[in-house]
């Protein structure tokens, strides 16, 4: 039994010595003092000792007990204190060292320009509205004199949800509602997403936001609409800006035109963005077509209006000059922190 004990001290001592962390000095309080340790062992073998032997050999395993859990007490103590050190270090912080700067959130740039063009045209005497990008055909289509067999009606043109119900092409689909509910004077703007199946490029997209523009009244001419598309475009640049009128055909006006104003990326030398003609589409416009002041009960024998369309990417890619378009959705951060 002697031999036994001194045995165990001296295996329990080397495995003391090879402690290095709490976990590991765990596992050896575990090994010597566990149900199944070597200590329980010997406490099992006293019954094969002589009886009058017994009361000393007892006593000497409960002596290496207490010594065993001792040492393991007093090492638990060392090790605890060096590792909550190590970690006061890790944790240490260096108050001399420069800091990281943080950028706050910020405008998209898109909200950013359509802010300012809301602001300008409500100084103009428009007042803001919003159709919903979820509409029927009746609004997005009929009302505004789309004959039954239009292509902008297909399927491969338009996102259908149902036969009657799709994603607006245009936030035009804010004209037959608004003459539903206002008598004319009517002079107001819509902002908002539209959605349409083309082909993503550096030049278009599925879904683009559009600000419509909608004036009627009584005397309302060709020229009233040529003036203030005049005066906001100068207004949003800065300074006056190049345009010009082609003749182009919409069901919804007619007169109708397509509004180009001179690349600002290339000054008009040509480049990808203007597929080389100097010139970039920014909207489409024209004089309220009667049969759509009559499907607003408005009277076209008394009342005439204007109306335009206008591409809010095209106009932020033009004052900030970005190249390409697919870059106002791709989230990059690179990108979003030029425009703080």
């Amino acid at each position: 039994m002697h031999d036994t004990i001194e045995s165990l001290r001296k295996q329990f001592q080397k495995d003391l010595h090879s402690a290095t962390d709490t976990k590991l000095l765990e596992e050896i309080k575990v090994k010597y003092l566990g149900r199944k340790g070597p200590i329980q062992d010997l406490m099992k073998l006293l019954r094969d000792v002589a009886p009058e032997l017994r009361p000393e050999a007892g006593k000497k395993i409960n002596d290496l007990k207490e010594e065993i859990a001792g040492a393991i007490a007093n090492q638990e103590q060392i090790l605890t204190a060096k590792e909550e050190e190590l970690q006061l270090e890790r944790e240490k912080i260096d108050i001399t060292l420069p800091g990281h700067k943080q950028f706050s959130g910020h405008k998209h740039v898109i909200n950013k320009t359509l802010d300012d063009m809301l602001n300008l045209l409500m100084e103009m005497g428009f007042s803001v509205q919003y159709g919903p990008d979820i509409d029927t055909d009746y609004y997005n289509f009929e009302a505004l004199n789309f004959p039954p067999d239009h292509p902008a009606r297909d399927m491969q043109d338009t996102f259908y949800i149902s036969s009657n119900v799709l994603l607006r092409t245009h936030t035009s689909n804010i004209q037959a509602r608004i003459m539903e509910i206002q008598s004319p004077p009517i002079r107001i703007i819509a902002p908002g997403k539209v959605y349409r199946n083309e082909t993503i490029s550096a030049r278009s997209h599925v879904f683009f936001h559009q600000l419509e523009a909608f004036y009627i009244d009584k005397g309302v001419t060709f020229s009233d609409l040529l003036a203030t598309l005049k005066e906001f475009l100068r207004k949003l640049f800065g300074r006056d800006i190049e345009t010009r009128y082609r003749p182009s055909y919409f069901p919804f006006v007619e007169p109708g035109m397509e509004v180009d104003i001179s690349c600002l990326t290339c000054l008009g030398t040509g480049c990808p963005l203007c597929k080389h003609t100097g010139w970039l589409e920014v909207a489409g416009a024209g004089m309220v077509h009667p049969d759509v002041l009559k499907n607003g009960n408005i009277d076209p024998e008394i009342y005439t209006g204007f109306a335009w369309g206008m591409g809010i990417e095209r106009l932020t890619m033009l004052r900030y000059g970005i190249t390409d378009l697919r870059l106002f959705t791709e989230n990059d951060l690179r990108f979003l922190k030029q425009f703080v």
